[in-house]
């Protein structure tokens, strides 16, 4: 499948259906890059913030979907240094798990070997837990999927969700070559502040490219909503316009953005930061970006 087209085709017929009606409750976040907590860590600048978000929509009952790179698997070697860094984010995420509320795509080229059952099965399943001194259980029996289907049980439609690195040809077929030039070159200059070439996310020719073949799929298939990630950008179309979606990133300079789905079928574009209030002390806020909420119904499909 050497073709965007094609890629994103596999990715939305092999997807994972999930039904949900006007009383469910999605979170999207993607590209959070979680990492080891070294001077590299893009995540952890954001961790408290990203924290504080996860445990305010577990409490509130909503699904939890992440569009890929989650982990940071290019930089880092395994993914035990990232769960030792990062306990209490994964310690929430278990609960969603437990709770039949998490829903992961494998899609992002920073955790692509996601997509190996066996990789999934042997370093997620479990993990090691110093105090018992035993393995105790992490995300049993998960699934990683390429894409998933948010199908409404009443209306039928469907809201499709992909990392959106299959219009990102470079980062899809090359992706081991792309993870040895990170580990090797990137990593070290990323901490004087040098930039990655091949990330979409820094490289503004390569984001508008990606972001064409994505809207160019979407509008081949009658304009069906589709919500991406990969190039950190946050995207909220009116209706009428093509129907894609970006929720952004989770390593954004002081803040994470991500896409709601609630309140009866309206989508949000969302970011959580830190504010101050008037006697000095710091809180954690959302708001609404982008004119939202609208009615997912809004975005009708092309005739």
């Amino acid at each position: 499948m050497f073709s965007a087209k094609k890629r994103l085709d596999n990715a939305y017929n092999n997807a994972k259906v999930v039904e949900f009606d006007d009383d469910s409750k999605f979170i999207l976040f993607s590209d959070c890059h979680r990492g080891d907590n070294s001077f590299a860590d893009d995540f952890s600048n954001n961790r408290n913030i990203y924290y504080h978000a996860l445990k305010h929509y577990f409490d509130e009952g909503f699904q939890y979907c992440e569009i890929g790179d989650g982990d940071e698997l290019w930089e880092n070697l395994s993914f035990k240094s990232i769960l030792d860094a990062h306990k209490n984010v994964y310690m929430l995420l278990k609960n969603f798990h437990k709770g039949n509320r998490l829903h992961m795509i494998w899609g992002g080229n920073h955790d692509m070997v996601y997509r190996n059952p066996d990789y999934v099965k042997k370093h997620l399943s479990t993990y090691f837990d110093a105090k018992t001194g035993k393995d105790e259980e992490l995300f049993k029996d998960i699934t990683y999927h390429e894409g998933i289907i948010l199908k409404h049980c009443s209306t039928n439609q469907e809201v499709f969700l992909t990392h959106g690195h299959q219009a990102d040809w470079w980062n899809y077929l090359f992706w081991k070559w792309s993870r040895f030039m990170v580990r090797v070159l990137w990593k070290p200059l990323n901490v004087m502040g040098i930039a990655d070439p091949t990330s979409p996310a820094k490289n503004y020719t390569e984001l508008i490219k990606v972001e064409r073949k994505t809207k160019n799929w979407i509008t081949d298939n009658n304009n069906l909503v589709t919500v991406v990630g990969h190039t950190h950008r946050p995207r909220f179309p009116e209706p009428g316009d093509i129907a894609f979606f970006n929720d952004g990133s989770c390593v954004h300079p002081r803040s994470i953005t991500g896409i709601e789905i609630e309140n009866g079928g309206e989508i949000s574009l969302i970011k959580w930061s830190i504010a101050t209030k008037d006697d000095g002390t710091l809180q954690i806020i959302k708001d609404v970006l982008e004119g939202g909420p609208r009615a997912l119904i809004s975005y009708k499909t092309s005739s």
